[in-house]
């Protein structure tokens, strides 16, 4: 594998940081992960957006174009042989002094990972987890590189890739899955946890509620107890790489799973944007099928 490191392609054998790089020493750094589909990268514009907003939470400068990007893949796609992959795109903030820093940092490291798109299972089973969701170090949550949290969770409910784990909030509403939002649909309206609950706010969660608004379907964003996600009649999960997965299970209650009549919608509607869109604000309306 060929990783892309501070405007270089190397072996990830031979990828090296610097052990005084404050994205190591303090954990400030910020990723994004997304699909490339025939060589395009999907919604790349709205993972940028979302990456320079962290970027300017951890007063990192640091500006990356789509050409930018484009640049880049072009040479791990070609260097890796894909036309197809997952996609880690990580700034951290770079080399500084032991000790906390308050001035801006103003020469980042920047890594681009890629590797295959791994075998997905075609539903999940969702586990409700012991550990709890803890809150947003700062106003926001951020896809940085605080993910002890995560990790916890994933080690609860251990190495079984067609399980995803479900947290609840200290208070007891649900919030999110390790990797993945969740939304659920009850009597036909689609309900999914606020931003407000500490979660993350996915580029893939705001792509389906903005599809879900196109089709004239409610969506309803807020605090929910884990009895109102079980009485669903139907729930679903989304992320970036895994895109909209249908779950057939959660605890010891049953769900339709990839039969789920919004599901389907959703993942029918989704393949036919993954080769062209740039950010959902192109996405033309009117997929009705």
């Amino acid at each position: 594998m060929f990783v892309y490191v501070n405007g270089q392609v190397v072996k990830k054998e031979d990828a090296r940081i610097s052990p005084f790089d404050h994205g190591f020493m303090y954990g400030l750094g910020v990723f994004e992960t997304f699909r490339v589909y025939d060589g395009h990268p999907f919604l790349l514009d709205d993972h940028l957006a979302r990456l320079h907003s962290g970027l300017d939470m951890l007063n990192i400068s640091c500006s990356i174009t789509r050409n930018d990007v484009l640049h880049i893949l072009s040479q791990l796609l070609q260097a890796n042989g894909y036309r197809d992959a997952y996609v880690r795109l990580n700034v951290s903030a770079g080399i500084g002094d032991v000790g906390l820093q308050v001035e801006q940092y103003t020469h980042p490291t920047i890594i681009m990972y890629m590797k295959r798109i791994p075998a997905f299972a075609e539903e999940k089973v969702c586990k409700t987890l012991q550990v709890k969701r803890n809150t947003p170090e700062g106003c926001i949550r951020l896809k940085s590189h605080h993910y002890l949290n995560n990790i916890l969770g994933k080690r609860e409910i251990g190495h079984h890739p067609n399980v995803e784990g479900i947290f609840l909030t200290e208070e007891g509403c649900v919030a999110e899955g390790i990797v993945s939002n969740i939304f659920w649909v009850k009597d036909d309206v689609v309900y999914t946890p606020a931003v407000q609950t500490g979660i993350l706010n996915g580029v893939t969660r705001m792509f389906v509620i903005d599809l879900l608004h196109s089709w004239g379907i409610r969506v309803e964003e807020g605090f929910y107890s884990l009895q109102q996600l079980k009485s669903a009649d139907e729930i679903f999960l989304t992320n970036s790489i895994q895109e909209v997965v249908p779950v057939c299970r959660l605890d010891d209650d049953i769900y339709p799973g990839k039969c789920g009549e919004i599901t389907k919608r959703l993942q029918r509607a989704y393949a036919s944007f993954t080769t062209h869109l740039w950010t959902r604000y192109d996405r033309k309306d009117g997929y009705v099928n």
